[in-house]
């Protein structure tokens, strides 16, 4: 028995209707909504939905908030969203937008103009599933699929599977273009009711994956009944479901398959049954084994809970992508330079990609010396700095790098501006920081004449009086990944290379610095690398041996890190 009924209810009413949803319930559909809304997100400027992602005080959970911060800033899903494939479209938009239906209603039109590319590959979310269908039915059941799809997917969905067979399983479908809201909006629910020529009810139950699916059914006045398919455990589903003011649905019941609903419906007959209803019970296909958890995402090994640091008397940290988000005009910038690579003398200075670290930094490479502009994917990914990029191009070429930081310059003169703290906190991170005696400073590439409009310019009011030394690209001979930028912020400060100096950053050129100038690397992974690319891009072998010495997810890791290591190896005078 995998079921689940929350105390809070007194009784279940058996169903005289039962409504079940489409996707991740009766069918797998995740390759072709994946891709769709891998599709999407990078439309998000254009469509105007990047200015109405929800506040994240609005967020149900921290994963929520780490969704729309991440989409924010990288126009695509949480790697951790990628590799576990649990999460439907509907639970994606609603975590984004919050109670923007409008927002919603662009978000979902705009899918279905993305998911006309990839469906039509679709099968039963259980084996048989089929016979399992026909067993509700012989019970005196109408079945519903009132449904987000719209009704040119479903349709053709409907149809394909298993010859075409399910389609006589229904009663009645409603597809979300065929009301004025889709879920988490009661309306696919409420129309397919009444389709049904019946009233809302406890004797109607909807089976539905998502968040959005119990909240959809508590709005239409049905009993919710959430189908555990991803396999969350129930620690999780007390998270997403915590029944407070703000969020107050929750299901009336969890079933982890078909046959955990069928043996929460067997409990709900009549202690005395017919003959006739005894013999449909008998007829029920055998249970199958049960359904286990997807492995878990692998996470860095690079943890902060199992790493033996130093305790910091210095915090210097990287300028964008660690601190900051001015993604938008790097990119831009850097698209506006690559196509002068023959007139700056650089096409015939890249580098031999046989020699590239990674077979991506090879077709980078390529690409760039074929059509003078970066690979798609780099542009969608947004997970690379305009050093890194230079790294991979030019390789030890000092000159080539200088060039091109040149041109880079010249160009992001006409794009910059806009900057945004890489995530909510950051300042109230170092204020706490500087109040625990603690020296900051900030190390970038970007030129002074850059960086000290952005520092000033960061949440309105700027973070000038925040750091104790800054050293910017045109401040030295040489910049990033050489070590003389964090060379010249101890020189500022009368300070000495060591373990107790803690250089923060976002790419491979801040970890090659780190190591070259005998400082503390502490790689800030907010592009969430997993744990497969970040062996790859710090191999650890002869020719690249350099490897951070912690991997921290975000800011509210490294601060948790900062305190662990002030308490584990506390320096004299200070005060934990």
């Amino acid at each position: 028995m995998s079921y689940r009924i929350d105390s809070t209810v007194r009784k279940l009413i058996p169903p005289r209707i039962l409504l079940l949803d489409w996707h991740a319930t009766l069918v797998d559909s995740l390759d072709a909504m994946y891709r769709a809304i891998d599709d999407l997100l990078p439309q998000f400027e254009e469509l105007g939905l990047l200015s109405r992602l929800a506040p994240e005080e609005l967020s149900k959970t921290p994963d929520d908030v780490k969704l729309v911060r991440f989409v924010r800033i990288f126009r695509r899903l949480h790697p951790k969203i990628r590799a576990e494939r649990r999460v439907s479209r509907t639970d994606i938009f609603d975590a984004l937008f919050g109670p923007d239906l409008e927002a919603i209603s662009i978000a979902h039109k705009a899918f279905n103009e993305c998911y006309r590319d990839h469906f039509g590959e679709v099968k039963p979310f259980e084996v048989g599933m089929r016979e399992r269908l026909l067993l509700l039915r012989k019970l005196g059941i109408r079945l519903g699929v009132p449904t987000n799809r719209s009704r040119e997917f479903l349709g053709q969905e409907m149809g394909s599977l298993e010859g075409g067979s399910w389609v006589e399983l229904f009663d009645t479908t409603v597809c979300g273009d065929e009301v004025t809201h889709h879920k988490p909006a009661p309306d696919v629910l409420l129309q397919a009711i009444a389709n049904l020529n019946a009233k809302p009810g406890a004797d109607v139950w909807y089976l539905g994956d998502s968040r959005t699916d119990t909240i959809a059914a508590k709005e239409a006045g049905i009993t919710s009944i959430f189908y555990n398919g991803a396999m969350w455990d129930w620690d999780w589903l007390e998270r997403i479901f915590p029944r407070t003011e703000q969020h107050p649905h929750k299901p009336d019941a969890v079933v982890d398959d078909l046959d955990s609903l069928l043996d929460l419906l067997y409990k709900l007959e009549p202690e005395t049954i017919t003959p006739e209803r005894s013999a449909i019970w008998a007829s029920r296909p055998e249970p199958l084994p049960p359904r286990r958890q997807p492995p878990p995402r692998i996470e860095p090994d690079w943890h902060p809970a199992v790493v033996d640091l130093t305790a910091p008397v210095l915090l210097l940290f990287d300028w964008h992508a660690t601190l900051v988000d001015t993604l938008d005009a790097m990119y831009h910038a850097v698209d506006d330079m690559l196509p002068e690579l023959d007139a700056l003398g650089l096409s015939e200075r890249l580098v031999d990609s046989a020699h590239s670290k990674t077979l991506e930094d090879a077709k980078l490479v390529e690409h760039v010396r074929n059509y003078h502009q970066l690979h798609p994917k780099i542009k969608a990914d947004r997970k690379i700095s305009r050093t890194d990029i230079f790294e991979v191009l030019f390789g030890t070429d000092e000159e080539a790098k200088q060039i091109a930081h040149a041109a880079f310059n010249r160009h992001y003169r006409n794009h910059f501006g806009a900057v945004y703290p890489f995530e909510p906190g950051v300042k109230d991170m170092l204020v706490a920081l500087r109040a625990l005696d603690m020296k900051l400073g900030v190390l970038t590439n970007r030129d002074r004449e850059f960086f000290e409009h952005e520092l000033a310019a960061v949440e309105g009011t700027g973070w000038t009086d925040l750091f104790d030394t800054t050293v910017c690209g045109d401040d030295t001979a040489l910049r990033k990944p050489h070590a003389e930028p964090i060379l010249k912020a101890l020189d500022n400060l009368h300070l000495l290379p060591g373990p107790e100096i803690w250089y923060i950053g976002d790419s491979t050129t801040d970890t090659i610095a780190a190591k070259r100038a005998g400082v503390t690397s502490v790689f800030f992974n907010g592009a969430q690398w997993d744990q497969q690319w970040l062996d790859k891009i710090f191999p650890g072998t002869e020719r690249h041996p350099h490897k951070p010495d912690v991997v921290v997810n975000d800011f509210g890791e490294f601060w948790a890190l900062t305190l662990a290591c002030r308490a584990a190896r506390p320096r004299k005078g200070w005060s934990i």
